[in-house]
């Protein structure tokens, strides 16, 4: 065999050598890709995503989008050319597997934490945007989570109102866990509840629930490094009464992202005029019972969805301000906000062309 042949043939195996070693060996990376944006004041398969009643509505126009991350599962491996191909892909982002699925988060449990903080954020951007209106609504600490094998299992239950602890008075959800770890472990807490039958009969007669019960629990030792503090075994939220109803029509989307868009929605919704102008705005950040919007992870990807949607203003939170700056879409302006104030003070600016005005992201924002 003539040598340049041979040299042909083995460097022709020696790739596909590589190739195959490529494919079969699986590398601890996981993409983030965009993925779908909706529009909160449109329809999404057939139906309004925002459906108000019991309460004017006015007509709108114009694009709010939510948008989205795409995400690789958390049962997906990831081999080396998939990896090298995203790290070269401009618009996707290979980032440690351990990232979006620390301690060997499951599939299941990803998505069951994906769908609680979606639901939440659903709930959060409600109340914000009726606080924004000046509208009441009546809130209290309830019991969101309950561990598996805790000492709370079976005494407590998702959707209790947490009325008091040791006689103390709760306010908020970050009052449960003071009260708890006053305790050592060992030693006996007694939550004061409103069963969750009885508040949910209490509500659909649109009365306050009364009835209430004493549950004691004995605290066990948390699992955290350093000091050990005493624990029962739940996690506490906040539930809320709206005046009127608001549904959220959104299926198979995940985590707390789209708070600030559908808190901007819903006030556009509810008030005469359109926030937007008929312009196309996208954006993302997560939103508080008070208006406060907070980061979020992906926005790189974020950003480039919503462009090739049309959008021409993308609402950035503003810790995620540098980041979005560093490569920012053509023809997409980033728009710097805080809470829903400040969010509702740039769609002015929008909608009067006053975009001179607006507070821009950038590289050190």
């Amino acid at each position: 065999m003539p040598r340049r042949t041979a040299t042909m043939l083995a460097s022709t195996l020696m790739l596909i050598a590589l190739l195959c070693a490529g494919v079969l060996i699986p590398v601890p990376y996981s993409e983030m890709s965009p993925g779908p944006t909706v529009n909160t004041l449109g329809d999404h398969d057939g139906e309004p995503v925002l459906q108000i009643t019991g309460h004017d509505t006015y007509k709108t126009s114009g694009n709010l989008n939510m948008t989205t991350v795409r995400v690789t599962s958390a049962d997906f491996r990831m081999n080396l050319v998939e990896a090298v191909y995203g790290w070269l892909d401009h618009d996707t982002k290979v980032v440690p597997h351990d990232t979006l699925y620390p301690n060997g988060t499951t599939e299941e449990q990803s998505s069951q934490q994906n769908a609680e903080e979606f639901s939440q954020s659903q709930e959060s951007a409600k109340v914000a945007a009726l606080k924004e209106l000046g509208v009441p609504v009546k809130s209290w600490v309830i019991v969101s989570t309950v561990v598996k094998d805790s000492p709370a299992e079976g005494r407590l239950h998702a959707g209790d109102v947490i009325k008091a602890v040791d006689g103390t008075a709760v306010k908020q959800p970050s009052d449960v866990a003071k009260l708890v770890t006053k305790h050592k472990p060992g030693q006996n807490v007694v939550f004061t509840v409103v069963p969750a039958k009885e508040q949910a009969a209490a509500e659909k007669a649109h009365k306050t629930a009364t009835k209430t019960r004493d549950v004691t629990i004995t605290t066990a030792t948390s699992d955290d490094s350093g000091a050990k503090r005493a624990i029962v075994g739940i996690s506490a939220g906040t539930d809320h009464t709206f005046p009127f109803g608001i549904d959220i029509k959104l299926a198979d989307v995940g985590g707390p992202s789209a708070g600030l868009m559908f808190a901007l929605g819903i006030y556009d919704k509810l008030t005469p005029g359109s926030l937007t102008g008929g312009k196309f705005v996208a954006g993302t950040g997560t939103i508080d019972d008070n208006g406060t919007v907070g980061p979020i992870g992906g926005v790189e990807m974020k950003t480039v969805g919503a462009r090739e949607m049309g959008a021409r203003y993308f609402l950035t939170p503003a810790d995620n301000c540098a980041a979005a700056a560093k490569d920012t879409p053509g023809g997409l302006t980033l728009v710097k906000v805080r809470n829903i104030g400040d969010a509702l003070d740039a769609l002015k600016d929008i909608r009067s062309g006053n975009t001179a005005a607006l507070p821009k992201c950038t590289t050190k924002s």
